[in-house]
């Protein structure tokens, strides 16, 4: 079966590519055949010959359809019946015949009659394109598959493979009898044969019957691919099917989670022995010796094959993973010579005492040789220096080398094991974790493997040279400034290395099946990921002990003494600079969570020298900085104030480019104000009508007037006294004064015409409801700009305080401030471009005196 083709149109008057040169060829070219349109076929005399479009029946009708064919300039008649085909015939014209179903009399006769039938979302695919129509000899409803190349593979019905192949060929497809590099997509019926291997070493995708049938019936979708991931995804053949596995060896826990994986990788699961299990699977570290005799059928695999089918999204080849019995003869060798059951025990306790010894060698890391007794050795030239009775120094200098040796092992386990196989491109079906979520998972640790690997490298040298006046101090000392550089990105972001992991793990099947097979691996010594992880967060704290120790058994008279001290001070200056640095990109990650949580936040409100300091949820009990009754968030930080409301409604989420989905903004900016704006906070005394309010008292930089926020705080983890004294001291820290407390006044409610009665009844919800409402509606119906009302305070200057004291210097210079705004009465505030939405409102009048600040 052979490729449609497209024909690129030469001809000015029509987009559509004409095919007049091929109208003798094609009744006799079997549709099994491409035509290529070669231009050894064009001759010069031949006459040019126009392509109309035939509209069939109820594709007359089509308004749209119609609109599409003068956007492309193609010439177009109507056809009500087969009946008319004899008088459409000319030989000025090739006729193409645009079909509305594919299914009926008419296109079945115009099918066997050889002529060109296309679908309508080819003509509307193309006029949005602005495209000329493909050409081909077969009928073309839509294009949704074209440039794909498919083989199917596992069908026996002869008629469902013809009704699979015909509706590619509707949709612009190509179909490849045998499998090669070509073919984009295997159809497969069955997990089986050549062809599926073949696909699944290649890394093709191995769809299901059902994603051509689903295509069908969106073929009139504009814009519609068969091929994009997400289409596509729901229908690959899942790794487990038409298998029933069984599991032997496992914990109750592990047998579990298989099974649930197994379900949702499209397999079943049975109990071990069932004679309909296809797959036994076997912990071949727990299990010896079957249970049963397997039969010929039954395919006995190790743990590997399972959660290597899950990693390449595809069944694994069974051959590559076939559990052995652990009998060998290398085994029965070994279990022999560690027998001490037999005759001539001595004999076998000297060869037992051998394998031992050899093992002992095999298994020794250390670069030093074996230490003998003082009688055994002898003096050379080229031998290395061994102190006849080890010292104190050189035992810990030994356990240094040897637990930093381990370490590099482990970092270099960790990048060769994990890493690295992450990165790689072209992994079978696909990157299993992006790129983002790799980085954030290792971070620093090639940087920290390759300090570390010098520190080794200098360590070793020292100890097969070994000479008490040698320093160690100096070689940490050497890579201090390293160690600052590489270890705080990693130990900052390892709880959320730790996060990424275990989400990942949980949300994506594959990446679980990789860290099962790697950690099944000796190299892991059965450690997860995480638990490799956490060992540059323990290694300078474990370093600092051992140098510790060193240091208390090394001379006074040693030089190394005062080297080791400065190690030790260098090293707990890391360890320092770590945990303030980890204490740094903690607040700022919290600054980044609440630009995340607030609608609209200004982006300068990120900076390198601001950090969160207190979150408090308050109601809003004035006009400003919003409505009576509305919910308010206020985010200190360490100079500025951020000011939120509670957004009346959350739609969708955040999506980001790589996939990752965030909650909806659940509050909306209002104003984020310096500190130094803040002139006043005013203790709101606690009354009937008034519990747990305060009030800020504000002067905007291009106001001449006071402007007064007054809330109710309605969390209860957070005493009002100390919510207030920890904002004035920021503020004091802010404008640089050293009188925090002197930023604190005492006010009665009835002053400032503050309450908070009722605030939380039904009544008054609903209240401020209509208020809105009416306000909505409002906008909603005038024809013209509200004109901006001019800002009213009132404030006159008490002449005595509620306590019987005079007011203080400091207070007389504010309350003169106060009441010289009393003469801006009735003069128009200008828009204020630091408080976009507090002018905008209802502006709010304050009739009464509102100076008794004690």
């Amino acid at each position: 079966m052979a490729d449609s083709s497209v024909l690129t149109s030469t001809i000015e008057r029509t987009s559509l590519a004409d095919s007049s040169i091929f109208d003798s060829k094609v009744t006799e070219i079997s549709k099994e055949n491409v035509l290529t349109g070669s231009a050894s076929y064009v001759e010069e005399e031949m006459p040019q010959i126009e392509t109309r479009m035939i509209l069939v029946q109820e594709a007359g009708k089509q308004e749209e359809l119609i609109q599409a064919l003068k956007e492309i300039k193609v010439p177009f008649v109507k056809m009500e019946s087969v009946e008319e085909l004899e008088s459409l015939d000319s030989p000025e014209f090739e006729n193409v015949f645009i079909v509305l179903d594919f299914q009926d009399s008419v296109f079945n006769e115009l099918y066997k009659t050889d002529h060109r039938i296309i679908g309508p979302p080819v003509i509307l695919n193309c006029a949005q394109k602005g495209e000329p129509l493909p050409f081909s000899c077969r009928p073309l409803y839509c294009t949704s598959m074209m440039n794909l190349v498919l083989c199917f593979t596992g069908f026996r019905k002869k008629e469902e493979l013809v009704r699979l192949v015909t509706l590619v060929h509707h949709m612009g497809g190509v179909i490849r009898k045998d499998f090669n590099s070509k073919v984009t997509h295997l159809v497969a019926n069955c997990t089986q044969g050549e062809k599926f291997r073949i696909a699944v070493s290649l890394g093709t995708p191995i769809m299901k019957p059902e994603w051509i049938y689903k295509a069908w019936e969106r073929r009139n979708e504009q814009d519609f691919c068969a091929s994009v991931d997400d289409f596509r995804n729901e229908f690959k053949v899942p790794p487990f099917q038409d298998c029933i596995l069984s599991f032997l060896g496992f914990s109750d826990e592990e047998k579990t989670n298989m099974e649930e994986m197994t379900e949702m990788q499209g397999g079943n699961c049975l109990p071990v022995g069932d004679e309909r299990c296809t797959h036994l699977i076997v912990e071949e570290n727990i299990v010896k010796e079957l249970p049963f005799e397997p039969s010929k059928k039954l395919y006995v695999v190790k743990q590997e094959w399972f959660w290597g089918s899950i990693q390449m999204d595809a069944r694994a080849g069974e051959t590559m993973y076939l559990y052995e019995k652990a009998n060998t003869p290398e085994l029965k060798k070994s279990v022999s010579l560690l027998s001490l059951n037999t005759p001539n025990s001595n004999r076998k306790r000297r060869r037992l005492k051998e394998t031992l010894a050899q093992l002992s060698r095999e298994t020794d890391m250390s670069p030093f040789p074996p230490q003998t007794p003082k009688s055994c050795t002898k003096s050379s030239k080229n031998s290395t220096p061994v102190p006849s009775k080890q010292s104190a120094r050189w035992q810990v200098a030994k356990e240094l080398y040897q637990t930093e040796s381990n370490y590099v092992n482990i970092l270099a386990t960790i990048i060769q094991l994990f890493q690295v196989p992450l990165e790689e491109e072209g992994q079978r079906g696909g990157p299993i974790l992006a790129p983002e979520e790799i980085k954030t998972i290792f971070g620093s640790i090639p940087d920290i493997f390759d300090v570390h690997t010098k520190i080794k490298d200098d360590l070793e040298d020292l100890i097969v040279n070994w000479d008490e006046s040698k320093s160690i101090g100096d070689i940490f000392l050497k890579y201090s400034k390293d160690l600052v550089k590489t270890y705080p990105p990693f130990v900052n972001f390892f709880e959320m290395s730790k996060e990424t992991i275990i989400k990942c793990e949980k949300q994506k099947p594959r990446f679980h099946a990789f860290l099962k097979i790697n950690q099944a691996k000796p190299e892991c010594g059965r450690q997860s990921l995480v638990e490799l992880l956490i060992r540059p967060v323990q290694r300078l704290p474990s370093v600092a002990l051992l140098l510790n120790d060193l240091k208390k058994h090394t001379a006074e008279e040693n030089p190394d003494k005062s080297t080791l001290e400065k190690a030790i001070g260098s090293l707990k200056e890391v360890m320092t600079h770590i945990n303030e640095d980890k204490r740094k990109t903690e607040a700022q990650k919290q600054i980044f969570d609440v630009v995340y949580e607030v609608d609209g936040c200004p982006a300068n409100l990120l900076s390198s020298h601001r950090s969160l300091v207190q979150r408090v949820e308050t109601i809003s009990l004035g006009e400003h900085p919003c409505d009576r009754g509305e919910q308010v968030t206020l985010f200190l930080f360490n100079d500025c104030l951020e000011i939120a409301r509670k957004r009346h409604k959350v739609i969708g989420t955040f999506r980001s480019p790589h996939g990752h989905t965030r909650p909806p903004a659940s509050l909306k900016h209002i104003h984020l104000m310096p500190l130094s704006q803040i002139k006043k906070v005013l203790d709101i005394r606690e009354t009937e009508d008034c519990h747990n309010a305060f009030a800020l008292l504000v002067r905007p930089p291009t106001e001449r007037a006071n402007v007064l926020l007054s809330f109710q705080m309605t969390s209860e983890e957070l005493p009002k006294e100390n919510w207030l004294k920890m904002l004035c001291r920021h503020v004091a820290n802010t404008i640089c004064k050293a009188d925090a407390e002197n930023l604190i006044y005492s006010a009665d409610p009835e002053s400032f015409e503050v309450n908070t009665k009722d605030m939380d009844s039904t009544l008054s919800r609903a209240s401020r409801a209509i208020k809105k409402t009416s306000k909505k509606v409002t906008r909603a119906f005038s024809f013209s700009k509200t004109p901006k009302r001019a800002l009213r305070r009132a404030l006159m200057t008490s002449q005595s305080s509620v306590e019987g004291r005079s007011p203080s210097s400091n207070d007389k210079h504010v309350m003169s401030r106060l009441s010289s705004t009393s003469s801006l009465a009735g003069i128009p505030s200008p828009s204020l471009v630091s408080l976009p939405s507090f002018f905008e409102r209802r502006s709010h009048t304050l009739s009464r005196s509102t100076t008794h600040l004690i």
